[in-house]
């Protein structure tokens, strides 16, 4: 391991595992285990994964009508939050592009937010450089796993009872095999199932419980990021970035009704336009015609081999059974159906514009 790697505190169980370690946004963390890739992603589908997230940034943030204060940085409607809801939310910048996408959740007289590992620091100082009033408390002491899969509830509830009336997009306090856990049920998998915020001195003791149960495997970034792409959901620097409006990138469901029309968060003049005006380029799904799967950066060419768009995120789907992409085309090229052709190693391959997602979502809406 590199000497400037950090570690999560469940990396001695990931090396003990036999995880394939690499950087990831600045950590030392597990790409696979030996059940690999795509038996990790099917049993992710078909049973239970555990995943480590505790790379990921979690913070409080507190004070006075923090809900409306939240509400000058994000096109989300926090204030209509009800108390234990989560949203997914986006940080703005005033070009009307993403900073960065995370969650909101309403705890009453504070916020409970996580940010992505590669954007922590700074999305950090943004919000407390923005928010000056306000008081941001980091919890680096808490670790953050994800237990995903249709089995999720049956696992969790053996050591939680109740645990499995938790409602998607929903957060409780919950005492988990004697510890005390703040849990959502969410997560990036389009599966049912939990994201779990635990004292980092306890992390391992849970994880090794619930990996004792049959029906749980640990799971790797390889999988996570295939089990995401099948959904049709965004990867912060790769579909989403400070040069993409949330229009633009097919989000038009996070920018609340409300803010459309009273504003107040950044961008919001470029926001509107993109509504009322149009696009000239959109997210879309795209499913390679052949076997061979399309990786980020693939041009995408039209019929006359005229460059209409890149993809920016690509594999091979293992529940999909085929290669599966997202990108962005010129707006008039992104109707479903549309025939098009990937440029890879200077070779046309034909792929046509595909409805998002691939697999359909299953979470729990009670």
């Amino acid at each position: 391991m590199s000497e400037d790697l950090k570690t999560t505190p469940l990396h001695a169980l990931h090396l003990e595992l036999g995880g394939k370690m690499v950087p990831f946004a600045g950590y030392d963390m597990p790409v696979q285990y030996k059940l690999g890739i795509m038996k990790e992603h099917t049993h992710t589908r078909e049973a239970c994964g555990l995943f480590d997230v505790s790379h990921m940034g979690q913070a409080l943030l507190k004070g006075a009508d923090v809900h409306a204060a939240i509400e000058n940085l994000t096109p989300s409607d926090v204030k209509g939050l009800p108390q234990n809801g989560i949203r997914y939310s986006l940080l703005m910048n005033e070009q009307g592009g993403i900073r960065d996408d995370f969650m909101v959740t309403n705890r009453g007289d504070h916020l409970y937010l996580v940010v992505n590992a590669a954007c922590k620091e700074a999305d950090f100082d943004y919000i407390a450089q923005s928010l000056p009033d306000y008081e941001l408390e980091l919890l680096n002491d808490r670790a953050l796993l994800a237990l995903q899969g249709p089995m999720a509830p049956v696992v969790l509830n053996r050591f939680a009872p109740g645990i499995d009336q938790l409602i998607f997009m929903n957060m409780g306090e919950y005492d988990i095999a004697g510890i005390p856990c703040l849990v959502s049920r969410s997560g990036y998998t389009g599966e049912d199932g939990y994201e779990i915020s635990v004292p980092a001195d306890k992390a391992e003791d849970l994880a090794r419980k619930l990996l004792g149960e049959d029906e749980v495997e640990a799971i790797g970034l390889g999988a996570r990021d295939s089990l995401r792409l099948e959904v049709g959901l965004c990867l912060y620097g790769a579909d989403i970035d400070e040069t993409t409006s949330p229009i633009e990138a097919s989000l038009n469901w996070a920018v609340g009704k409300r803010r459309r029309e009273e504003g107040g968060f950044p961008g919001h003049g470029v926001v509107m336009q993109h509504l009322n005006e149009g696009i000239a380029r959109k997210r879309v799904g795209i499913k390679p015609l052949g076997r061979a799967p399309a990786r980020a950066h693939t041009e995408i060419a039209d019929q006359d081999g005229n460059i209409i768009g890149e993809i920016t995120s690509g594999g091979f789907g293992p529940t999909f059974q085929g290669p599966v992409a997202m990108g962005y085309v010129k707006q008039e090229f992104s109707k479903i159906g549309t025939s098009v052709n990937l440029i890879v190693r200077g070779k046309e391959m034909p792929a046509e514009i595909a409805k998002l997602p691939f697999v359909p979502q299953r979470y729990y809406k009670g």
